[in-house]
C-alpha cells in the first residue's frame, strides 16, 4: 500500500470543480437553465438531476420551464425546486412547470450571498476531509514501516501546500460570485 498524491490532488481539484458548479447555478437576476443544474430530484427511489427527469428551457429573460417526461414525477420535481433554497416558486401547468425568476431585491441579495457562504463552506470541509485521509494513510504507512519519517514530513507538507492552494481557489470564487450577487 502508498499513498497516491495524484489521487489526492483528483479528489480536490473534483471537490473545487463542483463548488464552481453549485456556484454557476446561483442566479444573478436573469433565468439561466445552470440554476437548476445541482438540484437533485428524489425519483424512482434515488436522487436524479432535474435534466434527468425533463427538459430545462429558458422562455425568456425572467422565466424558466421544465418539460416533465413523466407524469408520475411533476410533484418531486416541483418539490425540489420549491424546497432548493432558490427562492424559487414554480407553477405546475400540466406537465409543464413554469419558474417566474423574481427581481433581485438587497434583501435576497444578501441570502444569496450566504447560500454562496454556505456552499464553499461544505466545499473547505469537503477539501479537510480529503486531506485528513491522505494524513491519516502517511501515518499507518509510517507505523507499518514503509515510509521513513523524512518521507511522512514530506508528503505532509506537500498535501498541506495542495490543500491551502484549493481552499484559497474556493475562497476566491465565493469572492466573486458574492461581489456579482451584490452589484447586479
Amino acid at each position: 500500500m502508498s499513498l497516491d498524491k495524484n489521487e489526492i490532488e483528483k479528489k480536490m481539484k473534483f471537490t473545487v470543480e463542483n463548488f464552481l458548479n453549485e456556484l454557476s447555478g446561483i442566479r444573478t437576476g436573469r433565468a439561466s437553465t445552470k440554476i437548476l443544474d445541482s438540484l437533485k430530484v428524489n425519483s424512482y427511489g434515488s436522487d436524479m438531476p432535474i435534466d434527468q427527469l425533463g427538459t430545462v428551457s429558458v422562455q425568456d429573460s425572467r422565466l424558466l420551464t421544465v418539460q416533465v417526461w413523466d407524469k408520475s414525477q411533476i410533484q418531486n420535481v416541483e418539490k425540489s425546486i420549491r424546497e432548493s433554497g432558490l427562492g424559487l416558486n414554480p407553477n405546475v401547468d400540466g406537465q409543464l412547470i413554469r419558474i417566474p425568476i423574481p427581481e433581485l431585491n438587497e434583501e435576497r441579495r444578501t441570502e444569496l450571498t450566504k447560500i454562496i457562504g454556505k456552499y464553499a463552506e461544505q466545499a473547505r470541509i469537503a477539501i479537510r476531509n480529503i486531506r485528513r485521509e491522505g494524513m491519516e494513510q502517511l501515518k499507518k504507512l509510517e507505523k507499518s514501516g514503509e515510509i521513513s519519517q523524512d518521507e511522512h514530513k514530506r508528503s505532509s507538507s506537500e498535501i498541506q501546500m495542495l490543500t491551502d492552494n484549493k481552499i484559497n481557489d474556493i475562497d476566491t470564487a465565493q469572492e466573486k460570485k458574492s461581489e456579482e450577487v451584490m452589484q447586479v
